[in-house]
């Protein structure tokens, strides 16, 4: 195993870009793929973890495994593959190690076997609790289905579940809506992810005739639902979209929001590292040839070096989709100069319109000083964000 050296963590994000069938409202890089492209694609990813090893000198705190449906990788391909990511990589000990789950792609037995590889969150991609809502979405499971996983991976021994579910479907009403969430509750995960559909150019939603999209007013109230009835039962909203027990925010997630660096792997997979975005070819051809020749500069595509202003920008609109919001102090010591020099004056327009509030907080015996959005600010966070773009 390779040695912890003396730098700050990174993350690592490894992409799989297959699935049993396209939805129709997905825009990722994915698709369906013969078993022995699938196997093919898992050599590759092996030869570029031992490849790109050297990019993260440090110790990595997550990992995070998507795509695409992670959960089709066999048990052999899945022990190969965190067996090489082990070798490679200086793993901290407690690291969140995360992978997306797709109801009708694992049963029991595999569940068993990605716990026993090391995967220790798993995310399952339910959409929703009603079957004619996952028919028009595309999905390949049932309600049902969506049960039987989760209790399945309960009984693998998954302790930290998160569940994907997606509001404001072309069709839909409250009462639909308000069911997915009961159901979703009644299964006791640890964390739930509930966003709105946006309707993606280039996907079959986007070329089909449509029931009616829920009004914004429609929207509105199944967002206003969402956060009180799930701080009802015990989950807090901790980002926009994202909600969990106490104790269970995804740490993978929080660092993307907060400047954390990580690298991706697989194919398309985007990079931050160092203050520098880049990323993995987004054809299979030009990956395999890279990864092969090991070319790395030709896994470092569309390079693009931050400058400070924008690393300050999006300190701020990415920070301020937490809940928390953003330490000034923390914010201060990372550029060298307070907040109000480049944002003081929409700070305090924002302080005006009732968008943001400042306060202190304890951590670890410090004081903290905080600016986070209000509940109207998380209402309309686009709006309020788009006014820190220097």
């Amino acid at each position: 195993m390779k040695e912890i050296g003396p730098v700050r963590p990174v993350s690592l994000y490894l992409h799989f870009p297959f699935c049993v069938r396209k939805c129709r409202y997905c825009d990722f890089l994915s698709g369906p793929a013969s078993e022995e492209e699938r196997d093919n694609y898992i050599d590759l990813l092996c030869r570029e973890i031992r490849l790109r090893s050297s990019e993260v000198p440090g110790q990595v705190d997550t990992v995070f495994l998507g795509g695409g449906t992670p959960s089709l990788m066999t048990a052999a391909q899945m022990r190969r593959l965190m067996e090489c990511l082990s070798d490679a990589f200086a793993i901290f000990p407690g690291a969140e190690i995360s992978m997306e789950v797709n109801p009708g792609t694992a049963d029991g037995e595999k569940l068993r076997s990605f716990r026993e590889s090391g995967i220790n969150r798993i995310s399952i991609g339910v959409q929703s609790f009603d079957d004619e809502e996952l028919r028009l979405l595309g999905r390949i499971h049932t309600a049902g289905e969506a049960r039987e996983i989760f209790r399945a991976a309960r009984a693998a021994g998954f302790a930290n579940i998160n569940l994907d579910l997606m509001s404001a479907l072309p069709g839909q009403k409250m009462d639909t809506w308000e069911h997915t969430l009961r159901e979703a509750v009644s299964l006791g995960p640890e964390h739930l992810s509930a966003y709105s559909l946006i309707i993606e150019e280039g996907t079959p939603f986007a070329r089909m005739q449509l029931p009616a999209l829920p009004s914004e007013e429609e929207d509105r109230e199944m967002y206003h639902f969402t956060r009180q009835f799930l701080a009802q039962n015990g989950y807090r909203r901790y980002e926009i979209s994202n909600y969990a027990k106490e104790g269970y925010a995804c740490r993978h997630n929080c660092g993307y929001w907060t400047g954390h660096d990580y690298l991706g792997l697989g194919l398309g997979a985007s990079s931050f590292l160092n203050g520098e975005r880049f990323k993995n070819p987004d054809a299979m051809d030009q990956y395999r040839e890279s990864v092969l020749r090991g070319d790395i500069a030709g896994l470092q595509q569309e390079k693009e070096l931050l400058s400070p202003e924008e690393q300050m920008e999006e300190c701020m609109f990415l920070g301020l989709r937490m809940t928390d919001g953003i330490c000034i102090e923390d914010y201060q010591s990372r550029f060298g100069e307070p907040v109000e020099k480049r944002f003081g004056e929409v700070i305090e327009k924002h302080l005006r319109q009732g968008l943001l509030c400042s306060g202190t907080v304890e951590a670890g015996g410090i004081t903290q000083h905080r600016l986070a959005l209000t509940e109207y600010g998380l209402d309309v966070a686009n709006y309020v964000m788009a006014d820190y773009i220097l």
